[in-house]
């Protein structure tokens, strides 16, 4: 059943797989299923280290009895912002998590992230993502707390000096230029072992192309991520991604774009 859920004997097969080391794609080959459904599945329910096929189940069912559960009196429906399949939300919101934390990103912190990330605002308060992700206000502030130490959320106050939590554009070019760095101090370490191990020395030579690489991938990185946010990022009409005015002269004395 491709398109169906996974049964109890398809997640025994996962847990299987996951034991003989195959990879999610195997796994998924094996069960004629999507790789991201495996993914999903195994990120969802503890990752490859801890997945077990009968927790996941009783995991998934409890979700599923969650999500029939009729809404308490007195309690409207909340209506369809912009006409969307709350359903189908709540499924992308899971596939972007888990992509999130097969990059090394914790489950929590993916789904507090995530849930910035698919809100048009791109700000809500602890409040807020306390009742979106159905957790405590203490899971969010850890979850926060983690995020802003890595420059994925920036801190604000609204009107009513409440505390909101805000992922803009800018979250990108921090985090790939929080990574370049990671990547040159790497280097800058490779090099400290070249002396420890003597210049002359099959070790050495082996960390200096590492370095060497490093350094050239981390460069690489950096220079993209400031172009791309000089084009990307900019207002339209104001950076270089706007397009000259065709009736403006372009005479010697006129100032260039970007001095």
């Amino acid at each position: 059943m491709p398109g169906g859920r996974l049964t109890q004997q398809e997640r025994q097969q996962i847990a299987l797989g996951l034991g003989d080391g195959l990879a999610y794609a195997e796994i998924a080959r094996r069960l004629d299923r999507p790789t991201s459904t495996v993914t999903r599945e195994v990120m969802r329910n503890g990752g490859p280290t801890s997945y077990r096929a009968d927790l996941a189940q009783r995991a998934t069912e409890r979700r599923t009895h969650q999500r029939r559960q009729p809404a308490p009196r007195g309690r409207a429906e909340a209506p369809r912002a912009h006409g969307r399949d709350p359903e189908a939300v709540r499924e992308y919101e899971e596939t972007f998590t888990t992509l999130l934390m097969a990059q090394g990103l914790p489950k929590m912190m993916a789904r507090v992230l995530m849930a910035l990330y698919t809100s048009d605002s791109g700000s809500l308060t602890a409040a807020e993502l306390s009742r979106h992700l159905q957790v405590s206000p203490a899971s969010v502030s850890k979850a926060i707390t983690f995020l802003d130490a890595q420059g994925l959320v920036r801190r604000e106050r609204d009107e009513r000096r409440r505390e909101r939590y805000t992922a803009d554009n800018d979250v990108w070019y921090h985090g790939t230029v929080a990574g370049a760095r990671a990547n040159l101090q790497l280097a800058e370490t490779a090099r400290q072992g070249i002396a420890v191990l003597g210049p002359d020395t099959p070790a050495a030579a082996r960390l200096e192309t590492i370095a060497r690489f490093v350094d050239f991938i981390g460069e690489s990185i950096m220079r993209a991520a400031e172009q791309a946010r000089d084009i990307l990022y900019s207002q339209p009409g104001t950076g270089p991604a706007a397009d000259p005015d065709p009736e403006e002269p372009h005479g010697e004395d006129k100032p260039p774009a970007h001095p």
